[in-house]
């Protein structure tokens, strides 16, 4: 009974500074929020909690609403592209020689000592109209142009930035490390017998991939999915840099709301129905991850 109760008093000493932390700087504010998503601007800078839930409704309105969904492709898009990658370079983390892990887990996570407004900074100066991949490809064309015709065709830089590929293209530089991480945590703890044993049994890779890897090592894809889609939807500086006015997100439209039109309390809803989002994704996690243990059972 004594160590019961010492036990219990050791988890409430361990846990309580980090809960105050979270109550202080996470709970409250957001609590702040989202009484105010229920008020009016008042004033210039006034706010009146009124109970209403027009700022909801206003977000329903065609403009924001086209918003969102605009968001919520490029999201998706920029999700799918990662998994894509980030699958196959797990897998070769994984399979690589022992020493060469660290170096390569090293490398993936490289991209987080870098600050986020640098490393976008630096894709713009790649993709603007003298940029790296313009001149690249504006040298290899003036080259074979010259050869062939003279030089009667003359290079015209692509219009790279400003659009909404390069926001998809900055965004999964951004988070590719999120989707790769994962991936190969799942991978690596995956048994290696099972797919030695349906290759044996005379299935192709490809059938072994779909078939085997992929439902074993679904944790993995749906955790990295989450880490991936949610802050993609939220996200606001890649798309302000990359994408100006012609690729504007949702979290450009909740930026502009805080700052430049003083719109707290729409700001707030907007904000919240991310959130509200972002717990039904979870809630998808949760059941899907049931439902894999269960046909694993």
């Amino acid at each position: 009974m004594e160590s019961w109760r010492n036990n219990r008093f050791l988890f409430w000493l361990l846990t309580l500074p980090g809960a105050f932390w979270l109550a202080l700087f996470f709970v409250a504010p957001l609590s702040v929020l989202w009484v105010y998503s229920f008020g009016a601007k008042s004033g210039i800078t006034d706010i009146e909690i009124t109970g209403t839930a027009l700022n909801y409704l206003r977000a329903l309105d065609p403009v924001y609403f086209q918003i969102m969904w605009k968001s919520l492709w490029i999201s998706a898009i920029a999700t799918f592209v990662c998994l894509v990658l980030a699958y196959p370079i797990a897998f070769a983390i994984c399979f690589a020689p022992t020493r060469w892990k660290p170096v390569l887990l090293l490398i993936t996570i490289l991209p987080f000592w870098i600050n986020l407004l640098i490393r976008t900074y630096a894709l713009m100066a790649v993709f603007r109209t003298n940029g790296f991949v313009n001149q690249t490809l504006g040298g290899a064309w003036n080259f074979f142009d010259g050869l062939f015709t003279g030089g009667s065709f003359p290079y015209q830089p692509l219009q790279l930035l400003y659009n909404d590929g390069s926001v998809i293209a900055g965004l999964v530089y951004v988070y590719l490390p999120f989707m790769v991480l994962p991936l190969y945590a799942t991978i690596e703890r995956l048994d290696k017998s099972y797919l030695e044993a349906s290759l044996d049994l005379g299935a192709s890779q490809f059938r072994t991939l779909m078939s085997v890897t992929v439902p074993l090592t679904m944790p993995g894809i749906i955790s990295g999915v989450l880490l991936v889609f949610i802050p993609c939807l939220g996200a606001f500086l890649t798309p302000a840099l990359l994408g100006g006015a012609n690729a504007i997100m949702i979290g450009n439209v909740i930026e502009a709301q805080f700052k430049s039109a003083n719109d707290w309390p729409f700001g707030a809803a907007l904000s919240f129905i991310l959130i509200y989002a972002t717990f039904g994704a979870l809630a998808l996690r949760w059941v899907l991850t049931r439902k894999s243990q269960g046909e694993g059972a």
